[in-house]
């Protein structure tokens, strides 16, 4: 997949110029300089050589194939140049330049003139207005960046070339090494998907890293990431997560929906590991690349000083990690050597006045318990310990460990030189406990991703036909809302259990409806026009005679003519009351990259104000079901606390993965609330009260 990109036996640089203050000079210096093994045919019809290379008028007058073009031309004349690859065979194409859709309308229309025929050609395009690309095992720097990263095991793919430049001159004076380097820029074609596919089946690379603003495709991009993450860490970090747009929607579920959560959904089911900051982009990247996974949660801290100690254990604390106690044995052990004042619990302080030997014994004892998965080496440069000897101490001891050690030696200028000894020995090495801790928990959530089972998807038996047919009367009736009723139907056709109800729509209608169903009920509006039904002293609730349910209608229809006079009312719905429960809310909102988009949380009136919630993209499988109900802060409510009887779990997975069906079946689906979620004690399902849907045609 994009192989002349990477591995071109020629390359052409279209643009390419004799003035050192031109882009195509910088080009095709980089191509020349960092000695890219293959054919290079400069193309400018006013120079007859450039950097020791014959240069030729036009792509046409080169004798031979090519592989690659990277184009440095005006915007204008790039359209003139993908004509000439189309004819010359050029598969692949760099466009450096800009002037397209970033620039506004006209330069949009070009980029779409120029992508409709790149793909009448047969031609793939990176860019426009990017960088370039940069393959170290291949010695090719096709991009107008200052310098060549060293080789290395990370790819990194970024939509922002001013970040690229940025994280190489970044590398470049960290020594750190890059198998890829991509800036995507507008991705007119090629997007981070292939790129990010492409780097999975490199085997130069070991961790893809990438920088996005948006994606193009998000189904296919989450499909992709799946494939690839199983096989390598993916990491990546999202600018842009913010979303306006939430703001109007008008369902619980869109109010507290946004790109952040959708984004940040995908991600999780994708096994993508999201940095929060470039500085957390690199310090998971430094732990992927160089470190064994942990084969389990206890990490061991070793640390000369109490304060670093204590912050460590406090990132733990924060973490998936797991402080394990000293054993007995381990700690027999240490006390062999260690002064009477060290603490052999974990942290393991061996106190101020610790020596390198000091350091080097403690690591040797630690590394060989079976039961500690981790190791993380603090150090503060204290008057008595020289860290350039710790440091060797423990390069020595980790070039045989088979468990990942990470070191946070604090300070600046008496620690640079046991940092760079670090890095020279791929050991990870941080400036402050807590980001070396927030790596470790990285890899040990890779870890368990790659340990997932397959995932399993449940399909449910549903009346699709009937869901079409309303849909279709509603459309026809040219609503977007359905009312109550109509909702009510259609969870019914995917086998939601429903409180047993009734329209009234006079006081008589209301007492016979109440009669049949059995007293205490419950009465809300039947309105297509009013949404939230409480706010508008539209519901009651706990009804247990004739005149209380002749009130009601009274006051339910009297306070919407009143607060929402242009309101059409249907009448009001009396409904069965459900004693027992605790209320959830499940949700469908539609993303605009994700598609649709399932909510779980705490429901009832306060679940906008606590948003105690959990997102998941849709389709959910059985497992993601259960996870959403785990991620919530409230989920040991579910539980059942103080004598409480759980609740029905198994009936909110159930509801879920309905509801996820139906959202994929109906793409019309725009926005949904069940709300409230009646959950029963365990073994007795849940209940749909309350529902509203609203569709797009």
């Amino acid at each position: 997949m994009l192989q002349h990109f990477f591995n071109p036996s020629s390359v052409a640089v279209i643009g390419a110029s004799q003035n050192p203050a031109k882009i195509g000079y910088d080009i095709l210096n980089n191509i020349v300089q960092y000695g890219y093994g293959g054919a290079i045919y400069p193309i400018n019809p006013r120079a007859p050589e450039i950097l020791g290379h014959k240069a030729y008028p036009d792509l046409a007058s080169v004798p031979s194939e090519i592989d690659l073009a990277v184009v440095a031309v005006p915007a204008a004349a790039v359209m003139g140049v993908l004509e000439q690859c189309g004819k010359k065979g050029v598969d692949s194409l760099i466009v450096i330049t800009a002037g397209f859709k970033e620039t506004g309308p006209q330069g949009a229309r070009l980029e779409e003139e120029l992508v409709t025929r790149a793909r009448e050609l047969g031609v793939r395009v990176v860019g426009p207005n990017c960088l370039g690309i940069i393959d170290t095992a291949g010695d090719l720097n096709a991009s107008f960046a200052a310098g060549m990263p060293l080789a290395g095991r990370i790819g990194f793919f970024s939509q922002s070339g001013a970040l690229c430049v940025a994280i190489l001159d970044w590398a470049l004076g960290e020594n750190v090494g890059f198998s890829r380097f991509v800036s995507l820029g507008n991705k007119m074609d090629i997007s981070e998907t292939e790129v990010m596919l492409s780097m999975g089946q490199d085997e130069n690379t070991r961790v893809i890293l990438g920088y996005l603003e948006s994606i193009e495709d998000g189904p296919r991009f989450m499909k992709a990431a799946r494939q690839v993450s199983k096989t390598k860490p993916i990491i990546i970090i999202k600018a842009g997560t913010t979303s306006a747009g939430a703001k109007a929607a008008s369902s619980h579920t869109g109010a507290l929906a946004g790109s952040e959560h959708a984004y940040q959904a995908a991600f999780k089911q994708s096994g993508i590991i999201q940095a929060e900051s470039t500085q957390a982009l690199f310090g998971y990247a430094m732990a992927f690349a160089s470190q064994p996974l942990p084969k389990g949660r206890n990490l061991a801290i070793i640390t000369n000083s109490g304060g670093p100690g204590i912050l460590a254990a406090d990132a733990c604390d924060r973490s998936s990690l797991h402080l394990i106690p000293t054993r007995k044995e381990t700690a027999d052990r240490l006390r062999e050597f260690l002064p009477s004042t060290a603490s052999l619990y974990n942290p393991i302080d061996i106190i101020g006045d610790a020596s390198h030997e000091r350091y080097e014994k403690t690591l040797e004892v630690i590394l060989k318990d079976e039961l500690i998965h981790a190791v993380l080496i603090l150090l503060t440069p204290t008057a008595a310990v020289d860290p350039e000897a710790v440091a060797q101490g423990i390069v020595g001891l980790a070039k045989d460990a088979e468990k990942p050690i990470m070191t946070a030696f604090m300070g600046e200028k008496r620690v640079r030189g046991a940092r760079k000894i670090f890095q020279d020995h791929a050991i990870p090495a941080y400036d402050y406990p807590e980001d070396a801790v927030a790596a470790m928990d990285a890899m040990l959530s890779y870890r368990r991703w790659l340990e997932e089972p397959e995932r399993q998807h449940q399909r449910f038996e549903a009346d699709t036909g009937k869901a079409r047919k309303l849909f279709a009367s509603v459309v026809k009736q040219h609503r977007h809302d359905l009312i109550e009723s109509e909702a009510r139907e259609i969870l019914k056709a995917y086998g939601f259990r429903l409180p047993e109800s009734r329209i009234a729509r006079t006081t008589k209608g209301a007492v016979r409806a109440a009669s049949e169903i059995g007293y205490p009920v419950v009465m809300k509006i039947a309105s297509p026009d009013v949404l939230h039904k409480s706010d508008m002293g539209g519901v009651r609730v706990g009804l247990e005679t004739d005149v209380m349910v002749e009130e009601a209608f009274f006051d339910i229809t009297s306070n919407i003519q009143l607060r929402q006079p242009e309101a059409r009312i249907l009448g009001v719905m009396v409904q069965e009351m459900i004693p027992q429960g605790k209320e959830v809310i499940l949700g469908i909102t539609r993303d605009i990259q994700f598609g649709p988009m399932i909510m779980f949380g705490l429901g009832g009136i306060y679940v906008e104000v606590l948003k105690d919630v959990a997102f998941r993209i849709a389709p959910l499988s059985v497992e993601e079901a259960d996870a959403m109900i785990r991620d919530i802060r409230s989920f040991p409510l579910l539980r059942g606390v103080r004598g409480e009887a759980p609740a029905d779990i198994e009936g909110i997975r159930d509801a879920l993965l309905r509801l996820s069906q139906m959202a994929i079946d109906f793409p019309e689906i725009l926005e949904a609330d069940i709300n409230p979620l009646l959950v029963c004690p365990e073994g007795q399902g849940a209940v749909a009260v309350d529902a509203r849907l609203t569709i797009q045609e």
